[in-house]
């Protein structure tokens, strides 16, 4: 039987805002999958989106995690000094005919609700962006560790796609692919806000012949209202200066038993406890959970 790559995983926050509840959970659930697998967890700042970004944020969140305990097994990769290699996966997909320049605008698009199949600009623009060039017919289907089996017809649903921006700035989509793929990581396990994403990045995996890893979606911590707190007023930082009782939410919402950690008041003591105890089997596979506050 063929040799499996040891497992390594990774949190990549985006520096948008302070670490929150719904940004713990991914961190500490993405962790304790890698050490339930022996195998080795990273972090990465995806700062790809200055005009999103909040001067501070990237040291701040990097500060909390260090509070929570939740330490990068290898030095914390930065998208923004990555340019490099994400213009060499681009250059091969336009050599490739893989990819192509479009000039077309949101405007352009506004009929077709913005799926991209052909290009319709008006006018030519000085800043045109690039697509992934998606041909009919490309179904893409995985098993989710969570969700299980997804199916999406990347053509009729997404279309062709943005690689790099029109205002210059990469794209989300690959980069990440690039660097899942250069850093080695075998499985993803992020929010389920991103599971739609990933059709697309299976999809430009295969495009630039690089593996696939595995994926598990976690659930969104949701407010009162119902919202994701990345868009929600309650997106209250956690507290880093007090971090068991934010630890300890997160264990619950990812449906771990509460008596599996014993009543300690230091970080490290509390991780070690949930890596020991930490069952994947109770993850809980609805996309949401409520936000848990302290009573």
């Amino acid at each position: 039987m063929p040799e499996t790559s040891p497992y390594r995983g990774r949190f990549a926050p985006s520096p948008t805002g302070p670490l929150h509840a719904g940004s713990l959970l991914a961190a500490f659930g993405s962790w304790l999958l890698a050490r339930q697998a022996g195998g080795t967890w990273l972090v990465r700042v995806e700062d790809l989106d200055p005009p999103r970004e909040v001067p501070g944020a990237a040291e701040a969140q990097l500060a909390a995690l260090a509070a929570f305990g939740l330490h990068s097994d290898e030095p914390v990769l930065r998208q923004s000094e990555r340019g490099a290699h994400y213009q060499a996966a681009l250059d091969r997909l336009l050599a490739d005919g893989l990819a192509f320049v479009c000039h077309c605008s949101r405007s352009d698009l506004a009929t077709s609700g913005g799926i991209h199949r052909h290009c319709v600009a008006r006018a030519p623009r000085p800043d045109p962006a690039v697509r992934l060039r998606v041909p009919d017919g490309s179904v893409i289907a995985f098993d989710d560790g969570l969700a299980g089996r997804i199916e999406q017809d990347v053509a009729r649903e997404v279309g062709d796609f943005v690689l790099k921006r029109a205002d210059g700035f990469w794209a989300y989509q690959l980069a990440v692919v690039v660097d899942d793929a250069e850093q080695g990581i075998t499985d993803v396990v992020r929010g389920a806000d991103l599971l739609d994403s990933t059709p697309r990045q299976i999809l430009l995996q295969q495009a630039l012949g690089l593996p696939t890893p595995g994926y598990l979606h976690l659930p969104l911590v949701l407010d009162e209202h119902g919202d994701k707190l990345s868009k929600s007023s309650a997106a209250m930082p956690v507290d880093a200066s007090d971090p068991v009782p934010a630890l300890r939410r997160a264990w619950q919402a990812l449906g771990q038993d509460p008596a599996a950690l014993p009543a300690v008041a230091d970080v490290d003591s509390l991780l070690r406890a949930a890596a020991e105890n930490f069952l994947p089997e109770r993850l809980p596979a609805q996309p949401s959970v409520p936000l848990q506050r302290t009573t």
